[in-house]
């Protein structure tokens, strides 16, 4: 089989270097990448990409053996087809460590064609690090990085305006643009930097706030030698994806003239506010995970697959997304139900293994975001507690109790969370244990005694839940 690099596939013009990507991770690899591969293929954009490392101080090893060469493969459900595609990405010319070569790393930013800055450094990754002061050291923090690569590019090209970037944060992090923005400022303060280079980085770059959604679980380590052997390449960068992909961005008004990526007719939107795409995910597709969780593995279920497969707890499912969760949301029917169907074609995935008890990890403070404001509303717009959602909030108490048929249950959350439970259910009744849940405004903002009927109602769910052991 052959080693996958440039030397065995045919030869590419070169494009002018148009990305600078922070991360080498598989989700932008599965997703911003791919599109930038599409791009190339199907429009003018023309434009490659090249990696940096956030992190690690060892050379990214595996990805520049290949020259940036990886394949995508779609796996997925959608709209009641399989989908099983693959794409051999090209668009990537490798990773650079600034920890191994700063000034490589610094020339970067003299490319005259840059125009984009890409970045997925996880939720954590958006940071100051006053230690960070000597510009002339590879800082530690990606902002830092990124303030001395536009410090170079504006010295380079003598503050020239054509020269700034258009910045695509993809952390999770909301205002994740703002956000990166604000660090850079303070960077180039700490720093001591020209007062012209703040005045060139807030008049003619672009930081956009964005919110990014696709499953992209990585190398797929059971099949990747018979998926090997069907591409005909030795490539150990594999990464699987699903079929679902959105990119939502505040940006400027021009911006699908140079990223034209919704011409092309991928799930890309330029939008003025993001905040209801944010609730639109969080309360359907982030809070129909958090409300399977207890209830599905109570009855015995261990994926998230396996849940909607089952004819009870899949309408079970079905119901709690379509007619309690979307029927709390002030938004539109047009935004929400289609995203709703996407988001069931997606938990049916047969080729990704989502565990439940992955989706368990603080589960509390999970359920207080992503749940909650659902029920809550919809016992206000609708007058009435909603059933399925009240029944989730049941199990989840029931599945905090640590064990249910005799089984162990492996809980994952902040210590004081496990060791409250825990001694929560030694000494208490159900109607003592619901009681003294929904007064803890700490967890929950607010005492949940107050909801009229929500107490005796988790209290009866609560006791069938306990009698079907």
């Amino acid at each position: 089989m052959k080693p996958l690099h440039r030397k065995n596939i045919p030869t590419l013009p070169p494009r002018p270097l148009k990305i600078v990507q922070f991360g080498t991770g598989n989700f932008l690899r599965g997703f911003a990448d791919w599109m930038v591969d599409l791009l190339n293929e199907k429009t003018a954009f023309n434009g490659d990409i090249q990696m940096v490392q956030v992190h690690s101080r060892k050379p990214a090893a595996g990805i520049n053996a290949q020259d940036g060469l990886y394949h995508l493969l779609t796996r997925g459900f959608q709209k009641g087809q399989t989908i099983e595609e693959n794409r051999l990405i090209q668009c990537v010319r490798g990773a650079i460590n600034p920890f191994v070569d700063y000034p490589a790393f610094l020339a970067l930013g003299n490319e005259p064609d840059l125009a984009f800055v890409f970045s997925n450094t996880t939720e954590a990754g958006i940071y100051f690090d006053e230690k960070d002061k000597d510009r002339t050291l590879t800082p530690e923090a990606f902002p830092g990085k990124l303030t001395a690569l536009l410090y170079q590019r504006f010295s380079h090209f003598k503050g020239d305006p054509n020269k700034g970037l258009v910045h695509l944060p993809c952390e999770l992090v909301e205002n994740n643009g703002d956000k990166l923005k604000e660090n850079v400022l303070r960077y180039a303060r700490l720093w001591e930097l020209p007062v012209a280079f703040e005045n060139w980085l807030e008049a003619h770059n672009h930081f956009c706030n964005t919110l990014v959604d696709r499953i992209v679980p990585g190398y797929p380590v059971e099949s990747a030698a018979q998926i090997q052997e069907t591409l005909g390449f030795r490539d150990e960068q594999l990464v699987v994806a699903e079929p679902f992909h959105f990119w939502a961005i505040e940006g400027p008004d021009w911006l699908p003239e140079v990223f034209p990526a919704e011409k092309l007719g991928l799930n890309v939107i330029l939008v003025k506010d993001l905040s209801p795409f944010r609730t639109r995910k969080v309360r359907i597709l982030n809070g129909a995970h958090t409300c399977m969780v207890p209830m599905g593995y109570l009855q015995g279920k261990r994926l998230v697959k396996e849940v909607l497969d089952d004819p009870e707890t899949g309408r079970f499912m079905e119901s709690t997304i379509f007619d309690e969760i979307i029927p709390s949301m002030s938004l539109s029917s047009d935004l929400v139900v289609p995203f709703a169907h996407d988001v069931l074609d997606r938990f049916k995935n047969p080729f990704i293994k989502h565990k439940l008890i992955d989706i368990s990890l603080n589960s509390i403070a999970k359920w207080k975001v992503r749940v909650l404001p659902s029920l809550l509303e919809y016992a206000i717009t609708e007058g009435k507690l909603p059933l399925h959602l009240c029944k989730s909030f049941a199990a989840l108490l029931v599945f905090y109790r640590g064990h249910y048929k005799g089984a162990p249950i492996p809980l994952r959350d902040r210590e004081e969370n496990l060791h409250y439970f825990d001694q929560l259910w030694k000494i208490k009744t159900p109607e003592d244990l619901v009681g003294s849940v929904l007064s803890r405004i700490d967890l929950w903002d607010q005492d949940l005694n107050l909801v009229p009927g929500l107490s005796e109602l988790l209290i009866k769910e609560v006791k069938a839940l306990l009698a079907a052991e």
